[in-house]
């Protein structure tokens, strides 16, 4: 059977190929298996109830789950987050992720494109045949967009058929990782320079700590208009690197496991800026979905849950499950379609309305997606 994937993108450097593949198989093996999650820190979606209407004068099988993010329609409101890339592994595991969202109407999101992008690794990254209508995210990191011409940006997620590129920040996993990045100055002008140059959506996007509200401001200010809170809650990135330092490296890893704004909190700080909103950060079930509609997101991702499922052999069943949930608690709140639960009245704990510091209430919240 003939390779479907196109030519890859010239690499910036032919060396290094074992050891960035062989990180990228320890990311795969340790969330899959490894002791990675947040140590005491939650997403605090437990801190947020959604009130019951008893008479919710609908039919179940007529709720609206679509939805729209960086300009495409979705079925359901979710993203199958960005996991891997760059390993013999990570190209089944990809392309049987981005044939489930195309099964489901998803979007799904690359894991980091800089093996390509840095090293002509082209394992993970080629899928379009499996997922031609999909929303597929291409993934880079702040750093690397920093040192790389937009045209050599823009024919990277050409050639992997993405709808958007995800620029990541990721200063707390960079520090840890052994030979990461040191260097984080000049992010929010090459940020500026994508959205004003690649023709294509922009997604800034955290790894596992959260985007504030300062932040958010700061990028709007720069003509972002999508953002991924990739929140605190769920995989700790930080504890991923940690499992693969040594020594002091280890010890420091430990220190910062849980640092970051919870998942929800990033997304109760964003509200009202105007920016779409992807809630991802240890988001695990449909309900935690409808909450985070709730506060003021268009969509959420779900990313270890769904690589946990895949490696059982139950991708299919567990995105199911997520949308049947969805499904219910949009009934049980009266909210005929995703879009209405920004305005289900709800009830905030103390601690998630003391991170959020935006004034949270019980008054309805309208999604700006």
């Amino acid at each position: 059977m003939p390779d479907p994937r196109p030519e890859p993108v010239r690499p910036v450097a032919d060396v290094g190929q074992i050891g960035i593949a062989s990180r990228k198989a320890d990311h795969i093996a340790l969330c899959v298996d490894g002791d990675v999650g947040f140590e005491h820190k939650t997403n605090l979606f437990e801190d947020i109830e959604l009130e019951h209407d008893a008479l919710p004068e609908l039919d179940m099988d007529e709720i609206d789950l679509s939805t729209t993010f960086a300009l495409v329609r979705l079925r359901a409101p979710l993203i199958i987050a960005a996991m891997t890339g760059g390993t013999a592994d990570a190209d089944r595991i990809n392309r049987e992720l981005a044939a489930a969202a195309q099964h489901f109407g998803l979007g799904f999101g690359f894991g980091s494109q800089r093996p390509l992008l840095m090293r002509g690794i082209r394992d993970g990254y080629f899928i379009r045949d499996v997922a031609p209508d999909a929303l597929v995210l291409g993934n880079i990191g702040v750093v690397q967009a920093r040192e790389t011409p937009t045209a050599r940006l823009r024919e990277l997620i050409d050639q992997t058929g993405c709808d958007a590129l995800c620029v990541h920040l990721n200063p707390a996993m960079e520090v840890i990782q052994p030979g990461g990045d040191r260097d984080f100055r000049g992010g929010l002008d090459t940020i500026r320079r994508l959205v004003g140059e690649l023709g294509k959506p922009i997604i800034v996007k955290e790894t596992g700590c959260g985007l504030s509200r300062r932040v958010g401001e700061r990028l709007l200010g720069a003509g972002v208009t999508h953002v991924d809170t990739s929140g605190a809650g769920g995989t700790s990135w930080v504890a991923v690197e940690a499992a693969r330092a040594k020594d002091g490296q280890r010890a420091l890893g430990e220190r910062f496991r849980d640092w970051g704004i919870p998942t929800a909190a990033s997304v109760a700080q964003l509200r009202g800026l105007g920016l779409t909103v992807c809630a991802t950060g240890g988001i695990s079930n449909g309900l935690e979905i409808a909450k985070a509609l709730a506060l003021g997101a268009t969509c959420a991702g779900v990313a270890r849950p769904l690589l946990q499922a895949q490696a059982r052999g139950e991708l299919h069943a567990a995105i199911q499950a997520l949308l049947d949930e969805l499904r219910v608690a949009c009934l049980l709140t009266g909210a005929g379609s995703v879009r209405d639960l920004a305005d289900v009245p709800r009830r905030v704990g103390a601690r998630l309305a003391g991170w959020a510091n935006v004034g949270l209430d019980a008054a309805p919240l309208r999604n700006p997606g």
